[in-house]
């Protein structure tokens, strides 16, 4: 009797630890597994797909053959410097319009800053291509439409990847401590000694972030070349689509896309867009 009744007061305990080992188990694994899914599905999956169309040819035999043949051509390497150099005109000219915007934005006093920042928003929940095509009526109407493509193609990056430099820089500038503005006005420096000392180092990581936001994107957009240049301002994102398109040579689109991927890796590691913000924010200083 007394075995018995010991089996039975132990009984809630274990079927207490069951319950709480099952729900340990399934909060911390299953609910990972739709996500897994979707990144093997989704992201890793096309990754291998492209690596292999890279490193074969059609026959499906191994080879460099679609590097060599890439870095060969003067025509690809003049893709790859116009789209190099678009894009770091066009992130030039974001950051020079998006820092005193962000900056002024976030010494707002105002309880209604937000509304001000929504205005700078609100045009990336527009269609594109709405958004190209109303720009480009514009551009139309002032007679640059067909004549300056090169001036274009940068007036139309800078208009649709400019809300994607104005976001990281104000979201840094707004957690800034101002205390150390104020320590730098108390040591004697005045307004510039300040923003150039102590502001600007330390709105280092928005500017690194919004760069990557806004260049990477820059180098493929090809949309914008077609819409505002007429198809004239050769990027590299052009020539990866004609070769999975109207040239079907897939294995040589696969090598160029896999070149950008490297080149979009090299630029965040040079720059630091794989560190955290207070790394990145002290070693700024």
């Amino acid at each position: 009797m007394a075995v018995s009744a010991k089996k039975i007061a132990a009984e809630p305990v274990l079927e207490e630890k069951k319950s709480c080992g099952l729900k340990g188990v399934f909060r911390r694994s299953f609910l990972g597994i739709p996500y897994a899914l979707f990144l093997a599905m989704f992201v890793i999956f096309p990754l291998l797909l492209i690596v292999f169309y890279a490193f074969t040819d059609k026959n499906g035999a191994f080879t460099f053959g679609n590097f060599i043949a890439f870095f060969s051509s003067g025509t690809n390497i003049s893709n790859l410097l116009i789209s190099v150099g678009i894009a770091f005109i066009t992130t030039a000219v974001c950051l020079l319009i998006a820092y005193p915007v962000a900056y002024i934005l976030s010494r707002f006093k105002s309880a209604r800053t937000y509304i001000f920042v929504l205005l700078f928003v609100a045009p990336m929940w527009i269609n594109f291509v709405l958004r190209a095509y109303a720009l480009r009526e514009i551009l139309n109407l002032l007679g640059l439409l067909g004549k300056t493509n090169f001036l274009n193609v940068i007036i139309g990056m800078v208009y649709d990847f400019l809300p994607f430099m104005i976001l990281p820089l104000y979201t840094t500038l707004i957690k800034m401590d101002k205390s150390l503005e104020e320590a730098s006005a108390d040591l004697g420096g005045n307004g510039a000694v300040t923003f150039f000392k102590v502001t600007l180092p330390l709105s280092v990581p928005g500017i690194i972030s919004g760069a990557m936001m806004v260049f990477l994107p820059c180098m493929s957009c090809y949309v914008i070349t077609d819409t505002f240049g007429n198809s004239k301002i050769p990027l590299i994102g052009k020539l990866i689509e004609t070769m999975f398109g109207t040239a079907s040579d897939w294995n040589m689109g696969s090598a160029i896309a896999l070149i950008m991927l490297v080149i979009m890796f090299v630029t965040m590691l040079c720059t630091g867009g794989f560190k955290n913000e207070t790394t990145a924010r002290g070693n700024a200083l």
